[in-house]
């Protein structure tokens, strides 16, 4: 039988890179770490762990152990969490969610899941991505509204990857079909181009961001800039940012006070008085917006209602791009 303790101490060092380090976060001994190591490949009859002059590096099996490890913890994490609850004196439900989708896409989904669920006590908890995933899977939040760009769901980093379907999961390294949670697309948001009033593009149906090259740029969130420059280093041109915020409607405020251009999402935008909102041209590129859930057998009964609940308003703000 493998030892679950043996599991953690693997995990650490996989997290660290060395049994030194791994000591040092568990509050163990370098010594006490090799032991428990040794253990765990006796047990198995494999090595799980390789020393070199540039620190520990894992087996194949080693690997698989350590991602089996981060399943063991956050479903554990998430069995602390329900069981706590059972204390409580009413049902809990506890949701994270990104800024521009709390505002416009969850309020007619609570007031649609409140009026069929007066009894549960619900909790908002404002989250990017990589903080809301991981989130559900220690079970901090039953359920998170969140987005990727084109690539993978974060989860725990700042960076993103991969795409995911209906049934796509995201483990603890945010790829798609690892253990932990489960995501559930809801709506497609693509990105438009916002100019301020005057601008000789104004007039356009559809236009490709490097027709901007010459303008100064207004960003609204780190991971449009980095969309921006992924764009710009392909288009060959270096964009010249004029502000950086991390709110959309801000970001506006300055585009229709000519600061600059902006790209903005479909569900961020409230453009500014005389400001044009202009379609990209295809493939546009578009965050997409869905629920992540735990990973279990049973879906929580009250997380899966306010999913529908979601599905079913997300309609509403499908985007008709000419």
């Amino acid at each position: 039988m493998i030892d679950v303790h043996r599991l953690r101490v693997l995990l650490a060092v996989a997290e660290h890179g060395s049994f030194n380090r791994a000591a040092s976060a568990l509050g163990l001994t370098p010594s006490a770490v090799s032991q428990h190591i040794a253990s765990l490949e006796r047990g198995l009859g494999h090595p799980v762990a390789v020393r070199s002059t540039r620190g520990v590096t894992l087996t194949e099996a080693g690997r698989l152990l350590a991602e089996t490890a981060r399943t063991i913890d956050a479903e554990l994490d998430q069995v602390r969490h329900r069981i706590d609850r059972l204390r409580a004196p009413r049902p809990r439900l506890t949701v994270g969610t990104f800024t521009s989708g709390g505002r416009h896409l969850l309020p007619q989904a609570l007031t649609a899941f409140v009026a069929a669920h007066p009894e549960v006590e619900l909790t908002v908890l404002e989250a990017e991505p990589e903080d809301a995933v991981p989130m559900v899977r220690s079970g901090a939040a039953d359920l998170a509204l969140t987005y990727r760009f084109d690539g993978q769901l974060p989860s725990g980093t700042a960076g993103t990857a991969g795409t995911a379907g209906s049934s796509g999961t995201a483990g603890s390294s945010g790829t798609v079909g690892s253990a932990g949670v489960n995501w559930a697309p809801l709506v497609e948001d693509p990105l438009y181009a916002v100019l301020p009033p005057g601008h000789p593009l104004a007039g356009r149906d559809a236009l490709e961001p490097a027709e901007l090259a010459a303008d100064r740029w207004v960003l609204g969130c780190l991971k449009t800039e980095a969309y921006l420059r992924r764009y710009a280093e392909r288009a060959g041109f270096e964009p010249r940012v004029a502000a950086s915020t991390t709110d959309y409607f801000f970001a506006q405020t300055l585009v229709g006070a000519g600061v600059g251009v902006a790209l903005i999402p479909h569900i961020g935008l409230a453009p500014v008085d005389g400001s044009a909102v202009i379609p990209l041209e295809p493939p546009r590129p578009a965050r997409h917006i869905g629920v992540v859930t735990p990973r279990r057998p049973h879906p929580e009964p009250y997380a899966a209602a306010l999913t529908a609940a979601l599905s079913a308003g997300a309609a509403a703000h499908r985007p008709v791009v000419r």
